[in-house]
Protein backbone atom coordinates (compact mmCIF):
# COMPACT_ATOMS: atom_id res chain seq x y z
CA UNK A 1 0.00 0.00 0.00
CA UNK A 2 2.83 2.00 0.95
CA UNK A 3 4.33 1.75 -2.55
CA UNK A 4 1.38 2.35 -4.66
CA UNK A 5 1.07 5.68 -2.30
CA UNK A 6 4.41 6.94 -3.56
CA UNK A 7 3.57 7.67 -6.81
CA UNK A 8 0.30 9.57 -6.11
CA UNK A 9 0.40 13.31 -5.21
CA UNK A 10 -2.33 15.06 -2.95
CA UNK A 11 -3.20 18.55 -3.64
CA UNK A 12 -5.46 20.91 -1.69
CA UNK A 13 -6.68 23.72 -3.53
CA UNK A 14 -7.95 26.64 -1.15
CA UNK A 15 -8.99 30.45 -1.51
CA UNK A 16 -6.89 32.93 -0.62
CA UNK A 17 -7.52 33.44 2.91
CA UNK A 18 -9.50 36.64 4.10
CA UNK A 19 -8.60 38.52 7.31
CA UNK A 20 -11.49 37.27 9.83
CA UNK A 21 -12.85 38.87 12.28
CA UNK A 22 -14.87 37.31 15.35
CA UNK A 23 -17.42 35.84 14.91
CA UNK A 24 -16.22 34.37 11.89
CA UNK A 25 -17.57 31.59 9.27
CA UNK A 26 -16.05 29.12 7.00
CA UNK A 27 -15.89 29.61 4.29
CA UNK A 28 -18.59 28.09 1.88
CA UNK A 29 -18.54 24.82 -0.10
CA UNK A 30 -15.30 23.52 1.09
CA UNK A 31 -12.84 23.10 -2.31
CA UNK A 32 -12.87 19.36 -3.04
CA UNK A 33 -10.12 17.40 -2.88
CA UNK A 34 -7.90 17.00 -6.47
CA UNK A 35 -6.16 13.77 -6.47
CA UNK A 36 -3.96 13.43 -9.92
CA UNK A 37 -1.24 11.16 -10.67
CA UNK A 38 2.15 11.70 -11.65
CA UNK A 39 1.59 9.23 -14.46
CA UNK A 40 -1.31 10.98 -16.09
CA UNK A 41 -0.16 14.63 -16.27
CA UNK A 42 -2.87 15.45 -19.62
CA UNK A 43 -5.55 14.20 -16.92
CA UNK A 44 -4.33 16.83 -14.59
CA UNK A 45 -4.47 19.57 -16.87
CA UNK A 46 -7.56 18.78 -18.23
CA UNK A 47 -9.05 19.23 -14.80
CA UNK A 48 -7.44 22.42 -14.11
CA UNK A 49 -8.71 23.93 -17.52
CA UNK A 50 -12.27 22.36 -16.44
CA UNK A 51 -11.98 24.82 -12.83
CA UNK A 52 -10.49 27.58 -14.36
CA UNK A 53 -13.38 29.63 -15.79
CA UNK A 54 -11.32 32.16 -17.23
CA UNK A 55 -10.61 29.24 -20.41
CA UNK A 56 -12.62 30.69 -22.68
CA UNK A 57 -13.97 28.11 -25.87
CA UNK A 58 -12.46 28.65 -29.29
CA UNK A 59 -14.48 30.91 -31.23
CA UNK A 60 -15.29 29.94 -34.77
CA UNK A 61 -14.85 31.58 -38.04
CA UNK A 62 -17.83 33.02 -39.48
CA UNK A 63 -18.69 31.65 -43.16
CA UNK A 64 -19.62 33.37 -46.10
CA UNK A 65 -22.77 31.81 -46.67
CA UNK A 66 -23.72 33.84 -50.04
CA UNK A 67 -22.79 32.41 -53.17
CA UNK A 68 -19.63 33.05 -55.55
CA UNK A 69 -20.54 34.65 -58.54
CA UNK A 70 -18.78 32.65 -61.51
CA UNK A 71 -16.37 35.68 -63.72
CA UNK A 72 -16.45 33.33 -66.35
CA UNK A 73 -18.35 34.57 -69.63
CA UNK A 74 -21.44 32.55 -70.48
CA UNK A 75 -21.08 30.08 -73.24
CA UNK A 76 -22.03 31.37 -76.87
CA UNK A 77 -25.78 30.71 -77.77
CA UNK A 78 -25.70 29.62 -81.12
CA UNK A 79 -22.81 27.93 -82.34
CA UNK A 80 -22.46 25.20 -84.70
CA UNK A 81 -19.72 22.85 -83.27
CA UNK A 82 -20.22 20.33 -86.43
CA UNK A 83 -19.79 23.04 -89.10
CA UNK A 84 -16.47 24.28 -87.25
CA UNK A 85 -15.56 20.42 -87.36
CA UNK A 86 -16.10 20.24 -91.14
CA UNK A 87 -14.05 22.81 -91.92
CA UNK A 88 -11.16 22.20 -89.92
CA UNK A 89 -11.35 24.04 -86.70
CA UNK A 90 -11.08 21.30 -84.47
CA UNK A 91 -9.46 23.13 -81.06
CA UNK A 92 -12.19 25.69 -81.84
CA UNK A 93 -14.91 23.30 -81.24
CA UNK A 94 -12.91 21.83 -78.38
CA UNK A 95 -12.10 25.10 -76.69
CA UNK A 96 -16.47 25.97 -76.95
CA UNK A 97 -17.00 22.44 -75.88
CA UNK A 98 -15.14 22.77 -72.53
CA UNK A 99 -17.05 26.32 -72.13
CA UNK A 100 -20.32 24.73 -71.83
CA UNK A 101 -21.92 24.49 -75.84
CA UNK A 102 -23.53 21.32 -75.60
CA UNK A 103 -21.86 18.89 -77.76
CA UNK A 104 -23.90 15.43 -80.01
CA UNK A 105 -22.69 12.14 -80.77
CA UNK A 106 -21.36 13.76 -84.34
CA UNK A 107 -19.73 15.98 -82.68
CA UNK A 108 -17.97 13.92 -80.42
CA UNK A 109 -16.81 11.41 -83.32
CA UNK A 110 -16.26 13.72 -85.60
CA UNK A 111 -13.31 15.36 -82.92
CA UNK A 112 -12.25 11.90 -82.06
CA UNK A 113 -11.65 11.18 -85.61
CA UNK A 114 -9.85 14.44 -86.04
CA UNK A 115 -7.73 14.31 -82.96
CA UNK A 116 -3.63 14.59 -83.68
CA UNK A 117 -1.70 15.60 -79.94
CA UNK A 118 -2.14 14.23 -76.75
CA UNK A 119 -3.50 17.88 -74.77
CA UNK A 120 -6.60 17.90 -76.96
CA UNK A 121 -7.21 14.31 -76.26
CA UNK A 122 -7.05 14.53 -72.91
CA UNK A 123 -9.33 17.93 -73.01
CA UNK A 124 -11.85 15.47 -75.49
CA UNK A 125 -11.67 12.75 -72.95
CA UNK A 126 -12.86 14.95 -70.16
CA UNK A 127 -15.86 16.34 -72.17
CA UNK A 128 -16.57 12.88 -72.71
CA UNK A 129 -16.53 11.58 -69.35
CA UNK A 130 -19.42 14.52 -68.82
CA UNK A 131 -21.23 13.85 -71.45
CA UNK A 132 -24.42 11.52 -72.25
CA UNK A 133 -22.25 8.97 -74.60
CA UNK A 134 -19.22 7.98 -71.79
CA UNK A 135 -20.63 4.82 -72.19
CA UNK A 136 -20.21 4.52 -75.98
CA UNK A 137 -18.01 1.51 -77.18
CA UNK A 138 -16.76 3.40 -80.26
CA UNK A 139 -16.29 6.71 -78.95
CA UNK A 140 -14.01 4.91 -76.39
CA UNK A 141 -12.49 3.16 -79.00
CA UNK A 142 -11.52 6.08 -81.19
CA UNK A 143 -9.80 8.14 -78.14
CA UNK A 144 -7.95 4.97 -77.45
CA UNK A 145 -6.54 5.14 -81.01
CA UNK A 146 -5.58 8.83 -80.70
CA UNK A 147 -3.80 8.22 -77.91
CA UNK A 148 -2.00 5.74 -79.11
CA UNK A 149 -1.36 7.91 -82.28
CA UNK A 150 -0.14 9.91 -79.61
CA UNK A 151 2.40 7.63 -78.16
CA UNK A 152 0.83 7.53 -74.39
CA UNK A 153 0.02 3.42 -74.12
CA UNK A 154 -0.74 4.88 -70.32
CA UNK A 155 -3.39 6.50 -71.38
CA UNK A 156 -4.97 3.83 -73.69
CA UNK A 157 -4.73 1.55 -71.21
CA UNK A 158 -6.43 3.36 -68.90
CA UNK A 159 -9.41 4.26 -70.99
CA UNK A 160 -9.26 0.40 -72.11
CA UNK A 161 -9.55 -0.87 -68.77
CA UNK A 162 -12.38 1.18 -67.66
CA UNK A 163 -14.63 -0.28 -70.50
CA UNK A 164 -17.82 -1.87 -69.37
CA UNK A 165 -18.03 -3.36 -72.69
CA UNK A 166 -14.60 -5.57 -74.78
CA UNK A 167 -15.78 -8.00 -76.57
CA UNK A 168 -15.04 -5.98 -80.08
CA UNK A 169 -11.71 -7.73 -81.18
CA UNK A 170 -10.81 -4.90 -83.01
CA UNK A 171 -10.35 -2.94 -79.87
CA UNK A 172 -8.26 -5.72 -78.47
CA UNK A 173 -6.08 -5.42 -81.85
CA UNK A 174 -5.51 -1.88 -81.58
CA UNK A 175 -4.39 -2.53 -77.91
CA UNK A 176 -1.88 -5.15 -79.29
CA UNK A 177 -0.67 -3.02 -82.10
CA UNK A 178 -0.29 0.22 -80.31
CA UNK A 179 1.91 -2.02 -77.54
CA UNK A 180 3.84 -3.15 -80.50
CA UNK A 181 4.11 -0.06 -82.39
CA UNK A 182 5.53 1.61 -79.03
CA UNK A 183 7.88 -0.86 -78.66
CA UNK A 184 6.37 -3.00 -75.67
CA UNK A 185 5.93 -6.30 -77.36
CA UNK A 186 5.68 -8.24 -74.37
CA UNK A 187 2.90 -6.19 -72.36
CA UNK A 188 0.88 -6.70 -75.90
CA UNK A 189 0.87 -10.33 -75.12
CA UNK A 190 0.02 -10.31 -71.57
CA UNK A 191 -3.12 -8.42 -73.08
CA UNK A 192 -3.68 -11.75 -75.48
CA UNK A 193 -3.50 -13.77 -72.70
CA UNK A 194 -6.31 -11.51 -71.08
CA UNK A 195 -8.10 -11.58 -74.32
CA UNK A 196 -8.45 -15.62 -73.89
CA UNK A 197 -9.48 -15.60 -70.27
CA UNK A 198 -11.99 -13.50 -71.44
CA UNK A 199 -13.37 -16.03 -74.00
CA UNK A 200 -12.93 -14.15 -76.81
CA UNK A 201 -11.70 -16.25 -79.87
CA UNK A 202 -8.45 -14.99 -82.32
CA UNK A 203 -8.55 -14.66 -85.75
CA UNK A 204 -5.88 -14.44 -88.42
CA UNK A 205 -5.35 -10.81 -87.75
CA UNK A 206 -4.60 -11.71 -84.05
CA UNK A 207 -2.01 -14.50 -84.87
CA UNK A 208 -0.17 -11.72 -87.39
CA UNK A 209 -0.17 -8.96 -83.89
CA UNK A 210 1.01 -12.13 -81.71
CA UNK A 211 3.95 -13.45 -84.53
CA UNK A 212 4.81 -9.57 -84.94
CA UNK A 213 5.30 -9.42 -80.88
CA UNK A 214 7.09 -12.33 -80.98
CA UNK A 215 9.51 -10.74 -83.41
CA UNK A 216 9.96 -7.93 -80.85
CA UNK A 217 10.67 -9.80 -77.95
CA UNK A 218 13.61 -11.80 -80.05
CA UNK A 219 11.64 -15.52 -78.97
CA UNK A 220 11.48 -17.96 -81.80
CA UNK A 221 9.75 -20.68 -79.32
CA UNK A 222 6.66 -18.33 -78.66
CA UNK A 223 6.93 -17.49 -82.27
CA UNK A 224 6.05 -21.69 -82.73
CA UNK A 225 3.98 -21.58 -80.51
CA UNK A 226 1.21 -19.33 -81.67
CA UNK A 227 2.06 -20.68 -85.38
CA UNK A 228 0.84 -23.96 -84.51
CA UNK A 229 -1.28 -23.01 -82.26
CA UNK A 230 -3.49 -21.31 -85.28
CA UNK A 231 -4.31 -24.64 -87.10
CA UNK A 232 -3.95 -27.10 -84.29
CA UNK A 233 -6.58 -24.72 -81.63
CA UNK A 234 -8.77 -22.59 -83.94
CA UNK A 235 -8.66 -24.41 -87.35
CA UNK A 236 -6.90 -21.03 -88.98
CA UNK A 237 -4.96 -21.93 -92.21
CA UNK A 238 -2.11 -19.54 -91.83
CA UNK A 239 -1.33 -16.79 -94.69
CA UNK A 240 1.20 -14.91 -96.46
CA UNK A 241 1.48 -12.35 -93.28
CA UNK A 242 1.86 -15.43 -91.16
CA UNK A 243 4.78 -17.22 -92.88
CA UNK A 244 6.38 -13.61 -92.84
CA UNK A 245 6.34 -13.05 -89.52
CA UNK A 246 7.82 -16.58 -88.95
CA UNK A 247 10.68 -15.31 -91.36
CA UNK A 248 10.97 -12.34 -89.93
CA UNK A 249 11.93 -13.69 -86.13
CA UNK A 250 14.25 -16.27 -87.90
CA UNK A 251 16.13 -13.35 -89.35
CA UNK A 252 16.08 -11.56 -86.73
CA UNK A 253 17.31 -14.02 -84.08
CA UNK A 254 20.31 -15.26 -86.72
CA UNK A 255 18.93 -18.22 -87.89
CA UNK A 256 19.59 -17.20 -91.44
CA UNK A 257 19.75 -20.97 -92.59
CA UNK A 258 16.08 -22.41 -90.78
CA UNK A 259 14.74 -19.10 -92.71
CA UNK A 260 15.80 -20.60 -95.80
CA UNK A 261 14.50 -23.72 -95.73
CA UNK A 262 11.29 -22.32 -93.96
CA UNK A 263 10.74 -20.40 -97.00
CA UNK A 264 11.24 -23.59 -99.15
CA UNK A 265 8.61 -25.60 -97.50
CA UNK A 266 5.90 -22.69 -97.86
CA UNK A 267 2.75 -24.44 -100.08
CA UNK A 268 3.02 -21.16 -102.10
CA UNK A 269 5.17 -18.97 -104.62
CA UNK A 270 6.98 -17.02 -101.98
CA UNK A 271 6.26 -13.62 -102.64
CA UNK A 272 9.02 -10.07 -102.92
CA UNK A 273 8.26 -9.58 -99.48
CA UNK A 274 9.32 -12.83 -97.73
CA UNK A 275 13.10 -12.57 -100.05
CA UNK A 276 13.31 -9.34 -98.94
CA UNK A 277 12.72 -10.26 -95.47
CA UNK A 278 15.22 -12.59 -95.76
CA UNK A 279 17.70 -10.23 -97.48
CA UNK A 280 17.48 -7.45 -94.84
CA UNK A 281 18.49 -10.75 -92.08
CA UNK A 282 21.15 -11.85 -94.31
CA UNK A 283 22.28 -8.00 -94.56
CA UNK A 284 22.48 -7.01 -90.55
CA UNK A 285 23.93 -10.33 -89.76
CA UNK A 286 26.98 -9.68 -92.40
CA UNK A 287 26.10 -13.43 -94.49
CA UNK A 288 26.78 -11.83 -97.89
CA UNK A 289 25.97 -15.03 -99.90
CA UNK A 290 22.65 -15.42 -98.81
CA UNK A 291 22.06 -11.54 -99.62
CA UNK A 292 22.88 -11.63 -102.71
CA UNK A 293 21.07 -15.27 -103.23
CA UNK A 294 17.71 -13.45 -101.41
CA UNK A 295 18.25 -10.58 -104.02
CA UNK A 296 18.59 -12.79 -107.21
CA UNK A 297 15.20 -13.78 -106.38
CA UNK A 298 13.93 -9.95 -105.98
CA UNK A 299 12.55 -9.12 -109.72
CA UNK A 300 14.83 -6.01 -110.58
CA UNK A 301 11.60 -4.43 -112.60
CA UNK A 302 9.52 -4.65 -109.09
CA UNK A 303 8.33 -1.52 -107.30
CA UNK A 304 10.77 -0.79 -104.39
CA UNK A 305 9.84 0.33 -101.10
CA UNK A 306 12.28 2.38 -101.01
CA UNK A 307 12.01 4.46 -104.11
CA UNK A 308 8.60 4.45 -105.57
CA UNK A 309 7.14 4.98 -108.88
CA UNK A 310 7.57 8.07 -110.57
CA UNK A 311 3.35 8.97 -109.68
CA UNK A 312 3.65 7.75 -106.64
CA UNK A 313 4.84 10.35 -103.93
CA UNK A 314 6.45 10.16 -100.79
CA UNK A 315 5.02 12.76 -98.21
CA UNK A 316 6.44 13.00 -94.46
CA UNK A 317 4.69 15.25 -92.49
CA UNK A 318 6.84 16.78 -89.33
CA UNK A 319 4.31 17.33 -86.46
CA UNK A 320 5.50 20.48 -84.58
CA UNK A 321 3.80 22.14 -81.15
CA UNK A 322 0.68 23.06 -82.66
CA UNK A 323 1.04 22.27 -86.39
CA UNK A 324 1.75 19.86 -88.71
CA UNK A 325 4.09 20.69 -91.64
CA UNK A 326 3.65 18.32 -95.03
CA UNK A 327 6.58 17.91 -97.30
CA UNK A 328 6.06 15.79 -100.73
CA UNK A 329 8.62 14.80 -103.22
CA UNK A 330 9.49 17.02 -105.79
CA UNK A 331 8.49 19.85 -103.70
CA UNK A 332 10.81 22.63 -103.49
CA UNK A 333 12.47 22.90 -100.11
CA UNK A 334 13.61 26.40 -98.39
CA UNK A 335 17.55 27.37 -98.81
CA UNK A 336 17.99 27.38 -95.41
CA UNK A 337 16.79 23.41 -95.23
CA UNK A 338 19.12 22.46 -97.63
CA UNK A 339 21.56 24.48 -95.70
CA UNK A 340 21.65 22.69 -92.86
CA UNK A 341 21.31 19.12 -94.13
CA UNK A 342 24.41 19.93 -95.89
CA UNK A 343 25.91 20.60 -93.00
CA UNK A 344 24.68 17.82 -91.05
CA UNK A 345 25.98 15.40 -93.83
CA UNK A 346 29.29 16.67 -93.32
CA UNK A 347 29.10 16.08 -89.50
CA UNK A 348 27.83 12.69 -90.37
CA UNK A 349 30.83 11.66 -92.41
CA UNK A 350 33.12 12.64 -89.49
CA UNK A 351 30.96 10.52 -87.33
CA UNK A 352 31.88 7.36 -89.80
CA UNK A 353 28.47 7.85 -91.94
CA UNK A 354 28.93 5.93 -94.45
CA UNK A 355 26.13 5.84 -97.72
CA UNK A 356 24.59 2.66 -98.60
CA UNK A 357 23.79 2.87 -102.23
CA UNK A 358 22.47 -0.10 -102.69
CA UNK A 359 18.71 1.59 -101.61
CA UNK A 360 19.48 3.57 -104.85
CA UNK A 361 18.14 1.14 -107.98
CA UNK A 362 18.51 3.96 -110.72
CA UNK A 363 20.80 3.46 -112.95
CA UNK A 364 23.00 6.60 -111.94
CA UNK A 365 26.78 7.00 -110.61
CA UNK A 366 27.50 6.72 -107.35
CA UNK A 367 27.91 10.44 -106.61
CA UNK A 368 24.64 10.57 -107.95
CA UNK A 369 22.91 7.91 -105.55
CA UNK A 370 25.04 9.09 -102.62
CA UNK A 371 22.86 12.68 -103.22
CA UNK A 372 19.74 10.83 -104.11
CA UNK A 373 19.68 9.73 -100.24
CA UNK A 374 20.89 12.75 -98.51
CA UNK A 375 17.61 14.15 -100.07
CA UNK A 376 15.20 11.89 -99.14
CA UNK A 377 12.15 13.31 -97.25
CA UNK A 378 12.38 12.15 -94.01
CA UNK A 379 15.78 13.76 -93.79
CA UNK A 380 14.73 17.14 -95.42
CA UNK A 381 11.79 17.13 -92.97
CA UNK A 382 14.24 16.62 -89.47
CA UNK A 383 16.12 19.36 -91.36
CA UNK A 384 13.62 21.67 -91.86
CA UNK A 385 12.40 20.65 -87.85
CA UNK A 386 15.72 21.59 -86.42
CA UNK A 387 16.07 25.49 -88.14
CA UNK A 388 12.26 26.17 -87.11
CA UNK A 389 11.79 24.54 -83.20
CA UNK A 390 13.57 24.92 -80.01
CA UNK A 391 16.77 22.99 -79.00
CA UNK A 392 16.35 19.81 -77.63
CA UNK A 393 12.60 19.29 -78.75
CA UNK A 394 12.09 16.31 -79.94
CA UNK A 395 10.82 15.79 -83.60
CA UNK A 396 8.24 13.07 -84.85
CA UNK A 397 8.28 12.40 -88.45
CA UNK A 398 5.06 10.53 -90.17
CA UNK A 399 6.08 8.91 -92.94
CA UNK A 400 3.57 7.30 -95.30
CA UNK A 401 6.56 4.44 -97.16
CA UNK A 402 8.67 2.80 -95.12
CA UNK A 403 11.79 4.14 -94.06
CA UNK A 404 15.08 2.61 -96.13
CA UNK A 405 17.98 0.94 -94.36
CA UNK A 406 20.64 3.99 -95.31
CA UNK A 407 18.41 6.34 -93.87
CA UNK A 408 17.95 4.33 -90.76
CA UNK A 409 21.53 4.17 -90.26
CA UNK A 410 21.52 8.48 -91.18
CA UNK A 411 19.02 9.45 -88.46
CA UNK A 412 20.61 7.19 -86.00
CA UNK A 413 23.61 8.94 -85.88
CA UNK A 414 21.66 12.60 -86.69
CA UNK A 415 20.21 11.89 -83.58
CA UNK A 416 23.53 11.64 -81.48
CA UNK A 417 24.99 14.20 -83.22
CA UNK A 418 21.72 16.79 -82.58
CA UNK A 419 21.31 15.76 -79.23
CA UNK A 420 17.50 15.47 -79.87
CA UNK A 421 15.14 12.45 -79.80
CA UNK A 422 14.07 11.81 -83.55
CA UNK A 423 10.76 9.62 -83.42
CA UNK A 424 10.23 8.37 -86.83
CA UNK A 425 6.69 6.77 -87.99
CA UNK A 426 6.72 4.67 -91.36
CA UNK A 427 4.15 2.18 -92.41
CA UNK A 428 5.47 -0.46 -90.76
CA UNK A 429 6.06 1.23 -86.96
CA UNK A 430 7.25 3.67 -84.38
CA UNK A 431 11.31 4.43 -84.48
CA UNK A 432 12.59 5.97 -81.53
CA UNK A 433 16.52 7.07 -82.71
CA UNK A 434 18.14 8.53 -79.30
CA UNK A 435 21.86 9.11 -78.69
CA UNK A 436 22.61 6.86 -81.28
CA UNK A 437 20.40 4.14 -80.73
CA UNK A 438 16.83 3.09 -82.42
CA UNK A 439 14.34 1.45 -80.21
CA UNK A 440 13.50 -1.48 -83.23
CA UNK A 441 17.20 -2.96 -82.50
CA UNK A 442 17.90 -1.87 -86.31
CA UNK A 443 14.62 -4.50 -87.25
CA UNK A 444 11.90 -3.52 -88.80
Amino acid sequence: MASSLSSIEFKFLLPKQPKFKFPFHLPNPIPKTLCTSSRNDATTRTSNRRLNPSTKPPTLRKTNTLKQKSTSPPPPADVDLMSLCKNGSIKEAIELMSQGVSAEYDVFKHVLDSCDDLESAKKVQQLLIRSPYYGFVDLNSKLIEVYIKCNSMMDARRVFDRMRERDDLNLWHSMINGYIDNNEPDAGLLLYNQMKELGLTPNGETFRLLLSACTGIDSVQECFKHFKSMKNEYNLDPEIEHYLGVINILGKSGHLNEAFEFIENIPFEPTPEIWESLMNSARIHGDIELEDRAMAFLQPSMASPYNPPSNQSSSNMLEGKNKLDEYRNPDPYKEDTHGKLNGLNGQMRDAGYVPDTRYVLHDIDQEAKEQALMHHSERLAIAYGLISTPARTTLRIIKNLRICGDCHNAIKIMSKIVGRELIVRDNKRFHHFKDGVCSCGDYW
